[in-house]
């Protein structure tokens, strides 16, 4: 079957559903928003510390932010982009109350702004701790309300639409590359139909999933990445994966674990060993405020040294009452393996969180192929460098989206359907056997992810994900070829092409910056002179 919408929008995180707002304000085209469970479980939902933006004018200040996040990002940060979203942060928070989204106030009105590591002035917003889950509920919210907006649950996208499809043979030289719209698997039905658009936007959010242990839901599986690769689009820096520093260690909850937001830091909470001996001051000057590249690779280092599995966060020297309005909902997790936060130290250990790279996009949110837009966490912008400064990237999905929707309806009466397109061939079944096959490559997917391509890197590790990944993408394309396509082989196959991408670029850097560590290239000390 043949869907025509003028927007596709692929992913309803804050990135798709934000766009989706934006572009329906105009009351004339018509939007499909698909994702591909349900539209509350997204990355975005998960995300508890806030979102940053110059607001406090006394003493904060958009130059500040600006350093800020270019001292996290390494220095490899693109100053228009981080220029882009500081200076524009503001009029989208605006956007994002009138919406219905809520932050914490002051008893003086003013907002009640957190500071988290590598920021030098409090500049986060926030609800509670659970300030993506707030976001994404009043988004729904005028998503749901809005009649120009269809919104399809249980859709997810298998591959994008482009010439190739067509018998045109495409290469990564090809200049004139154009999006037509996506085949889009219907995972109630089991059946796959052709979705037409004049513009389509990925906004699939992150790749947490391809590790063993990751603080993002298990459909974080970086489709949109894969499937922009596969139609020859430009994917860079995918070697910066963030480790967030403090998941609560519990062996139980890998996908997602639950993450302790920095804001506890910025609190106060400070890291230690079990013994409560700490530790941040031999590795940074700023402590347990250090960015989280840094934290991160402390705690690793502490833990292999120690032969721990997890370190401490400590927050009992705190008041409790205080403790517990702060954060109510990871005081009451705690609880729940036997942890009073007031009272114990928490125990934490880094896990996936991030991805800093993505589909390559300009100030507009354009990829390289035409008709094709992304924002989110599926896309690189530039902001984020080798390093992404804490609360920044919730801020940088509705910049971005406003920019793309600003840019695609000034062209998108230059665009037609293309009904040349043919519809997807779905013959072949698979057995519960091969089931079996595809669910176990999946765990290894993660295994070699997390032992080879994890926080600290070498070139014989990432060479020997390499090939275990070779030979998994071999077995998973030839299975491929010859069975009905499901969510599940298709988000192997996307596994699998996220995690090649990531150890291929990071083979491909030959230093250690921000992010990527490799033992094999000792880290310099960068020249921050006329960065600018």
């Amino acid at each position: 079957m043949v869907h025509k919408y003028d927007f596709l929008i692929i992913g309803g995180g804050v990135a798709g559903m934000s766009f989706a707002l934006k572009v329906a304000k105009t009351q004339k085209y018509s939007i499909a928003l698909c994702v591909k469970t349900t539209l509350d479980e997204t990355n975005t939902s998960k995300a508890q510390g806030g979102i940053a933006s110059v607001t406090n004018l006394a003493v904060d200040n958009f130059e500040k932010h600006i350093h800020d996040t270019m001292v996290a990002g390494d220095w490899l940060s693109d100053p228009q982009a981080v220029h882009q979203v500081v200076t524009n942060a503001p009029e989208q928070i605006k956007e994002l109350i009138q919406w219905g989204v809520s932050f914490d106030k002051k008893e003086d009105s003013s907002f009640d702004l957190h500071k988290e590591g590598g920021h030098s002035e409090h500049r986060i917003l926030h609800h509670a701790d659970d300030t993506g889950a707030e976001i994404q509920r009043g988004l729904m919210e005028s998503v749901k309300n809005n009649p120009y907006i269809t919104v399809l649950e249980n859709h997810f996208a298998v591959e994008i639409i482009t010439q190739h499809h067509l018998g045109i043979r495409v290469t990564r030289k090809t200049t004139d590359i154009e999006c037509y719209g996506a085949y889009i698997l219907d995972t109630c039905s089991g059946k796959i139909d052709t979705f037409l658009s004049k513009v389509t936007l990925i906004a699939t959010g992150g790749i947490g999933a391809i590790y063993a242990t990751t603080t993002n839901p298990s459909v974080a599986t970086g489709d949109g990445i894969a499937m922009v690769y596969r139609a020859k689009g430009t994917v860079c820096d995918m070697e910066f994966v963030q480790f967030h520093p403090t998941a609560l260690y519990n062996p139980k909850e890998t996908h997602p674990a639950y993450l302790i937001s920095e804001a506890m830091r910025g609190y106060g909470a400070v890291l230690r060993l079990p013994n409560g001996e700490e530790f941040m001051h031999k590795y940074d000057e700023r402590l347990s405020l250090a960015p989280r590249d840094i934290v991160a690779r402390a705690i690793d280092n502490e833990m292999k040294v120690h032969g721990l599995e997890h370190v401490c966060l400590d927050v009992t020297h705190k008041n409790a009452d205080e403790t517990k309005r702060h954060f109510p909902n990871i005081y009451h997790k705690c609880l729940t393996i036997g942890v009073d936060i007031t009272k114990d130290f928490i125990p934490v250990a880094p896990c996936a969180h991030y991805m800093c790279g993505g589909i390559k996009v300009n100030l507009n949110a354009q990829s390289s192929i035409g008709r094709l837009y992304a924002v989110g966490e599926c896309s690189c912008t530039g902001l984020h460098g080798g390093n992404r400064l804490a609360s920044n990237s919730l801020i940088e999905a509705v910049v971005y989206a406003e920019a793309a929707a600003k840019h695609s309806l000034s062209v998108i009466e230059n665009y037609d359907f293309n009904d040349k397109i043919p519809e997807w061939n779905d013959a072949g079944m698979m057995t519960n056997e091969e089931q079996v096959l595809v669910s176990q490559d999946k765990r290894e997917v993660g295994q070699v992810m997390s032992t080879y391509v994890g926080i600290v890197r070498s070139d014989l590790r990432l060479h020997r994900a390499w090939d275990r990944l070779d030979l998994l993408y071999e077995e998973t394309e030839n299975l491929f070829k010859r069975v009905r396509a499901s969510r599940d082989i298709c988000e192997l196959r996307n596994m699998i092409n996220v995690g090649y991408l990531i150890t291929r670029q990071a083979l491909e850097r030959k230093e250690s910056r921000g992010l990527h560590f490799n033992m094999d290239y000792p880290p310099q000390k960068i020249n921050t002179n006329n960065v600018w």
